[in-house]
């Protein structure tokens, strides 16, 4: 999956996570940063949920800034699903093929 353009999801609300990603030129590299309320606790099983994400839309040339606020990870991935379609131009989520 190409990222366009520049996109944001999410809010800094407690129990949130906001979630930002743009393309990087030159570069096949995803870079991920993370920055978490919980992070001691929970900032592995974050960067798991990213990078699965990244894995399973082939994303590459990007950067993802992840600023958690104790999301749940259904919510992580709501709002990573989101970011995605915002930035790849995305109408409509093809959910039989997951």
């Amino acid at each position: 999956m190409k990222i366009l353009h520049a996109a944001v999801a999410g809010t800094l609300e407690s129990s949130d996570v906001m979630v930002r990603i743009e393309p990087l030129e030159d570069t096949e590299e995803v870079s991920i940063q993370i920055s978490s309320s919980v992070e001691k606790q929970f900032g592995d099983a974050i960067e798991h949920v990213v990078l699965e994400l990244i894995e399973q839309h082939d994303i590459q040339g990007a950067q993802i800034i992840v600023d958690d606020k104790g999301a749940l990870e259904c919510v992580l991935r709501a709002r990573l699903e989101a970011l995605l379609a915002r930035a790849c131009d995305i109408t409509a989520l093809p959910w039989e093929d997951k």
